[in-house]
């Protein structure tokens, strides 16, 4: 630490994001950047704070304290402040495969429990690391770095999510075969097509993946294993293979009216949406919220990428239900440091749709009842009600209505971003994997093994829909494990 009194002398600063009404008019990413000055004032704020819980990674009250990948986090911090920060870059690399992608979209459980605080704001951990990464490509320090020997081992990853991505990296440096399938048409899973290009400008993901191809990483697209390809050939053509497919099966609204047109799942607006702007013309399932009374289910990171989206299409109304009560200003007595801190924040989308609607466009403790159609089948209107949680006779709480508080509300597109049941069945299936109580792949972590001989799973298919910062964790140590089994095999 260079700067033993930083974190006292200097504020929390983060680079000012473009204004809303400006941003929503194209599809760049929304954050500006900070001048290396400021970013070396930022590390000085890292404290010499003893036992730093920023990355210690562990599940606290079931969510994320610290950085589930261990960045060394205190140690870049100094070495930015210092401005050494080609020594940064490596620092970062050794934990972390892309950080440039959790710069960007991690929630930073990192900043939750960083010591800093417990009393004043918390150290800009997740600035300083996108960067850091930035800094590296734009000087070419970052270049392709191919193993020198191959083991003549051969993998197959089915998935191009983080996960997936990150197992075949830290594979391919092993020296061993890497092929990826991917059942897009472009790489990244997730990271391409489910969240938008203003959060996660999509060259970004390009660049890492052109950067693994150019070490070696095999990538196959267009081709759903189980369908377009079937499962078993896998298990022939590999010596093992990992299963990182994400836990992509919705959750679906069974409410009447589910059946009228005009509603979707979260994913379809998103993907299509983002497959548009790369291709440059509308996709055949591309779906519009220009000029429409847009309503969003659901209050998680999805539902705000819908809120954002919609926005920039330019909807004539934008409302966004959330079943759980609006967040205290500050962290409350039963959520104390380090537990992530449940606080009220005004996301980027939100934030967009108060500049132009005047309001946050979040509905709390409210729910859907029914959806309501006009005389074409298609969805004109959604009638909520508002809800209390009241503890049932087995003391967990529940959900329910409040007499009198019925509403209706103009809706002619909603999107349901409620979250995700688990991994879809196709591969599953196609392999005889067996499930846990909660439909993923089961897998132990620290072995990622199932029940078929030379076939692991990690990331989302094997512990359920988690953070990007989860899933790289799950697949370096998936392809550890992987790589143990192959070394111990002939």
């Amino acid at each position: 630490m260079g700067n033993p009194t930083g974190f006292i002398e200097i504020d929390r600063e983060l680079p000012a994001d473009r204004a809303p009404k400006e941003r929503i008019r194209d599809w760049n990413e929304f954050h500006d950047h900070m001048h290396e000055e400021k970013l070396q004032e930022q590390g000085a704020r890292c404290m010499d704070c003893g036992i730093p819980f920023c990355h210690t990674g562990n599940l606290v009250a079931g969510m994320a304290s610290g950085c589930p990948i261990n960045n060394l986090i205190p140690e870049w911090n100094d070495l930015v402040y210092r401005g050494l920060w080609r020594e940064a870059l490596e620092r970062l690399h050794k934990t972390n495969n892309f950080p440039e992608f959790t710069g960007r979209v991690c929630p930073a459980p990192c900043e939750g429990s960083c010591v800093l605080g417990i009393s004043e704001p918390p150290v800009t951990i997740k600035n300083i690391e996108a960067a850091i990464i930035d800094k590296g490509f734009l000087e070419g320090w970052v270049k392709p770095e191919p193993p020198e020997k191959r083991t003549g081992k051969h993998v197959g990853v089915v998935g191009s999510g983080p996960a997936g991505l990150a197992a075949a990296d830290q594979l391919n440096k092993e020296g061993h075969e890497v092929t990826v399938y991917e059942r897009a048409d472009r790489i990244g899973g997730l990271l391409m097509y489910g969240i938008p290009n203003m959060k996660l400008d999509k060259k970004v993901v390009q660049r890492r993946i052109d950067l693994m191809a150019a070490e070696g990483v095999k990538f196959v697209t267009n081709t759903e294993v189980g369908k377009d390809l079937p499962a078993a050939k896998l298990l022939k053509d590999f010596d093992a293979v990992i299963l990182a497919g994400g836990a992509t099966k919705p959750r679906d609204l069974k409410i009447p009216g589910r059946e009228l047109n005009g509603i979707h799942f979260a994913m379809e607006f998103l993907h299509a949406n983002t497959k548009t702007l790369l291709d440059g013309r509308p996709t055949e399932n591309y779906i519009t919220a220009k000029d429409k009374h847009v309503l969003v289910i659901g209050g998680g990171d999805t539902g705000t990428d819908c809120v954002g989206t919609s926005m920039r299409h330019g909807c004539r109304s934008l409302t966004q239900l959330e079943i759980l009560p609006k967040p205290p200003d500050e962290r409350a007595a039963n959520n104390p440091w380090p537990e992530w801190p449940k606080v009220y924040l005004l996301d980027y989308g939100q934030q967009e749709a108060k500049a132009v609607f005047g309001d946050d466009p979040r509905a709390y403790l409210t729910t859907a009842k029914e959806f309501i159609g006009d005389e074409n089948g298609q969805v004109r209107a959604i009638r909520t009600v508002k809800i209390e949680w009241q503890k049932d006779e087995n003391g967990r709480f529940t959900p329910k209505d409040v007499p009198g508080t019925e509403k209706e509300i103009p809706a002619d597109l909603v999107l349901l971003a409620m979250g995700f049941l688990g991994p879809e069945d196709t591969i599953l299936d196609g392999l005889g994997v067996e499930r846990d109580a909660r439909s993923n792949a089961k897998a132990e972590p620290g072995l990622y093994t199932t029940n078929i001989e030379g076939v692991f799973a990690a990331g989302d298919m094997r512990r359920g829909q988690s953070l990007v910062v989860w899933a790289i964790q799950e697949g370096r140590a998936a392809a550890a494990a992987v790589d143990k089994y192959l070394m111990m095999t002939k």
